[in-house]
């Protein structure tokens, strides 16, 4: 079943049974108490939410001990880049999409779920969903939801300047222009930035990024339009540099727009809202309105997963199932990772009316636009790459190098860095 229908068999879905947290009929017996670790990423309402889940999974498990390892994004990456490599990984986890290509390349990197099909109800999954969650064959993890870089405006300013929401990349540029860099029509920070700018040079180009067996498909001239186009963005103020990004200017209309993805629409949005602003989900940028949405991806929004290493299986199988399916861990997280996949935590949802918000609306729009989207392959969005390009864009920013000698430069570091990652 594609993802763009999912919303509209919420009525049915509904008439399907509702587990607490696991499987009934699993049953384990316990003596003494078992500690597990899970460890996720995340902000403050999300680590409270979840914290809370915890607490009343331990409620229900009194046997089971979780202990919680979190941080914001960035910090996350960097210890889980260093657990997985010394095998000192929680026992679950939420992972990134991209990291079961960098750490289960053949399927060996994190336990095979389908081991514990006793105890994870993975009949709430459609196939094509836990399609993401394999490598060579085998369950690694299980996404939560879909997700994509979604384009979000402060409506309120851009009518202040008598401008319609942004639909194509000259529609930013105009905007610019009237603002006059009394507000930035648009801002991001690297990431998002580097997906964005992605899409504008597919939309030129007409080729992607990589080829369907992962190999660069971009050349020099390819990222030369990219390196060219962030240097524009930047020098007609129609964003700020990446590193001068302040996600707090969101709140106060400094920035008229940004670029996230939607299980990070309420993070980016919500103060904004809170102030009086009107924000919108606008339709993904293109080159024309005519065109279709090409150069914009879809992924799993985040993904849980078990460590190779655990000692608790199936105390660990117990919390991922949890986390995923139960009536507890639904109500407390709502959408604010996106739309679950989950069949029964989806019929909660609409049973408790908790589908709004712009989160679901940016859902929505992803889900009009599914069949345009392509799968984004997992080293779209590897560190490495991102950093490279970051770097040389200031190369051609500050005039250190032209741009095409710097998209030369760089073209060679892409391939260092695939070469040593295939």
């Amino acid at each position: 079943m594609r993802y763009r229908r999912i919303l509209c068999m919420l009525s049915s879905l509904s008439m399907l049974f509702f587990g607490s947290c696991a499987n009934e009929s699993v049953v384990i017996s316990q003596d003494e108490q078992v500690e597990i670790s899970f460890s996720w990423w995340g902000n403050d309402s999300r680590n409270i939410y979840t914290i809370e889940a915890i607490e009343e999974f331990e409620e229900l498990y009194p046997n089971i001990k979780v202990t919680c390892d979190y941080s914001e994004w960035s910090g996350y990456e960097t210890r889980s880049n260093i657990r997985m490599i010394s095998n000192t990984e929680s026992d679950v986890m939420q992972i990134n999409y991209a990291w079961l290509s960098q750490y289960s390349s053949d399927g060996s990197g994190y336990y095979d779920l389908e081991e514990l099909s006793d105890i994870i109800d993975l009949t709430n999954f459609d196939e094509e969903a836990l399609n993401y969650g394999r490598q060579n064959g085998i369950l690694n993890a299980i996404p939560i939801a879909m997700n994509t870089e979604t384009v979000y405006i402060n409506k309120t300013v851009y009518e202040q300047y008598g401008l319609d929401v942004p639909k194509t990349w000259d529609d930013l540029f105009e905007a610019a222009g009237v603002m006059n860099g009394e507000v930035y029509p648009i801002a991001m920070q690297i990431k998002p930035m580097f997906l964005y700018i992605l899409a504008y040079a597919e939309q030129q180009s007409g080729k992607s990024l990589f080829k369907d067996d992962g190999s660069l498909n971009f050349g020099a001239d390819e990222l030369e339009i990219m390196l060219s186009f962030y240097c524009r963005l930047v020098e007609e103020k129609v964003v700020p540099q990446v590193e001068y990004f302040d996600r707090l200017n969101m709140a106060d209309g400094t920035y008229a727009g940004t670029v996230e993805w939607v299980s990070d629409a309420s993070s980016y949005c919500s103060a904004a809202i809170e102030n009086g602003y009107e924000m919108v989900v606008a339709s993904y940028t293109v080159t024309d309105e005519t065109d279709s949405v090409s150069g914009w991806y879809a992924k799993p929004a985040t993904m849980y997963a078990i460590s190779k290493n655990t000692e608790h299986s199936e105390e660990a199988a117990l919390l991922l199932d949890f986390l995923l399916n139960s009536s507890e861990m639904t109500e407390l997280q709502g959408i604010e990772k996106g739309i679950p996949l989950s069949k029964s935590a989806l019929a909660y949802l609409e049973e408790e009316d908790l589908l709004d918000g712009i989160q679901y609306e940016a859902s929505l729009m992803m889900d009009v636009c599914f069949d345009e989207l392509e799968p984004i392959d997992p080293y779209t969005e590897n560190s490495d790459l991102i950093d490279l390009f970051n770097t040389s864009c200031n190369e051609v920013l500050y005039g250190k190098n032209d741009s095409a000698s710097q998209a030369q430069i760089l073209y060679e570091e892409f391939q260092e860095v695939l070469g040593e990652q295939s």
